[in-house]
């Protein structure tokens, strides 16, 4: 059994609220009595991409580092150039508890939707292609279907259906991570999970419930874990109130 915690969008700006936050759920996996596999945090970890809001996030995550691997990829708010300078690179791949976890950068400088490029779906492909044996996770900050949410759906992935045709070729691939809604969200795509992470900074509003577009949850914070068995997925999501 493989057990990852799948956190996104904690926006970081320099302020005290939002690192509050951010602290909260940190502290909270460390607190944890099992192990952790890994922690994935699928982008925006930045609000504007500025060194100095890379800053607040290493010092943010420190702890995190301390005792679980912690992989990370870029969302549309982050500059991926600083965001390399800073954190870790845009593009990594690991195996942890035998699962493989490749995150690509989805990031297209000045847009707020997103794009995988030729390059990053090659890497993708020669990437699974070389562990076809190894149940594998790829993740990345847009969500390449639609989520019901219309003003995050117009902003998702560009080009799903490349894709999804890198992952037709690839039967091990439990399930696809992404961040970007701001909404804990579980579809499918390709024919393989597709699993969102509810944003740790704010909540999206879904259009039945009410006219604001953000709700910024002061009193709770979540995340989700997703454990892996056999090459099969399950995903719990976890609220923590901020104290």
């Amino acid at each position: 059994m493989t057990v990852l915690a799948h956190l996104s969008d904690l926006h970081l700006d320099g302020s005290p609220e939002r690192a509050g936050r951010a602290r909260r759920v940190v502290s909270y996996l460390c607190d944890l009595a099992g192990p952790l596999d890994a922690v994935v945090i699928t982008g925006d970890l930045a609000d504007s991409g500025t060194a100095a809001e890379y800053t607040q996030v290493s010092d943010v995550l420190r702890p995190l580092h301390d005792r679980f691997p912690v992989l990370m990829c870029p969302g549309n708010h982050d500059v991926t150039p600083v965001f390399a300078e800073y954190l870790v690179p845009p593009q990594s791949a690991a195996v942890y508890g035998g699962v493989q976890i490749l995150l690509a950068d989805s990031s297209v400088p000045g847009a707020d939707d997103g794009l995988l490029s030729p390059s990053a779906l090659q890497w993708l492909d020669a990437r699974l292609d070389a562990a076809p044996e190894t149940p594998a996770l790829v993740g990345f900050h847009h969500p390449p279907a639609a989520l019901s949410i219309p003003f995050v759906d117009a902003i998702g992935l560009r080009n799903p259906a490349a894709l999804a045709t890198v992952l037709s070729r690839h039967p091990q691939v439990a399930g696809v991570l992404a961040g970007h809604a701001h909404a804990a969200v579980s579809t499918t795509f390709a024919g393989v999970p597709l699993l969102v992470a509810p944003g740790v900074v704010s909540a999206a509003v879904l259009p039945w419930e009410r006219a604001n577009a953000w709700s910024y949850q002061q009193d709770c914070v979540s995340l989700m874990f997703h454990v892996l068995t056999a090459g099969v997925i399950t995903t719990h999501v976890r609220t923590v109130l901020i104290r």
